[in-house]
């Protein structure tokens, strides 16, 4: 056994010998196959957990401005909803210029007698969310509804608008006084005249002229 051993080992040390150029060859060529290999690996392990990261820090904005955008829409919507009519609109009565050269707003405005006391054709106005209502200042059963009108604020202006004309009201005084501007079609109702300036009841009290005194009509 021994001595094949030695036989063969001969035999392979000679090809070795006669081959020995072409297999140093081979095997410098499979030493730079697997050098490269082994640097393309590395480099492939380094790359992949880059562009991972770098996709999820690209992906977390997009998480965050989505529900932002949603808030301040919805934000704009619960705006528009609070626009609130003023609460002096519930009940304006009407009044007039008395002493235009006053300063005094108490002095310059007051009731008009004969329209409040005499004749009793002014109509006071009523403005709610549901209701623009005229009614006479001395029956108030006799009255004028719309329920059909949109309504804005620009400043110091309340704009109501219906498909047939403009009202806009205009707090011209902190006593309250408000000045009334009609635009569009004119409004008529039978025993009920719109005066141009009103003011609230409470206020009134507080004006000089705010009663028909004795006059009993």
């Amino acid at each position: 056994m021994a001595e094949n051993r030695d036989i063969l080992n001969g035999r392979i040390w000679t090809i070795l010998q006669n081959d020995k150029p072409s297999i140093i060859d081979y095997f410098k060529k499979m030493k730079n196959v697997i050098t490269s290999l082994s640097i393309v690996i590395v480099l492939l392990t380094s790359c992949s957990p880059a562009t991972e990261k770098k996709v999820e820090k690209n992906a977390s904005p997009d998480v965050k401005t989505a529900p932002a955008s949603v808030s301040k829409t919805y934000q704009g919507k619960k705006d528009i909803s609070k626009l609130e009519i003023p609460v002096d609109f519930t009940l304006l009565v009407p009044i007039d210029v008395l002493n235009g050269k006053s300063t005094n707003v108490y002095e310059k405005y007051g009731i008009e007698f004969s329209g409040n006391c005499y004749s009793c054709d002014l109509t006071s106005l009523s403005i709610t969310k549901k209701e623009i209502r005229w009614a006479n200042v001395c029956d108030e059963k006799d009255t004028f509804e719309i329920d059909d009108f949109s309504y804005s604020k620009e400043g110091n202006k309340t704009i109501f608008k219906t498909p047939e004309r403009t009202y806009i009201l205009t707090q011209i005084d902190k006593a309250p006084v408000y000045e009334l501007v009609i635009e569009g079609q004119k409004l008529e109702m039978k025993g009920k005249r719109i005066s141009t300036y009103f003011t609230t009841p409470i206020a009134l009290e507080l004006f000089t002229e705010h009663d028909c005194g004795n006059f009993e009509g």
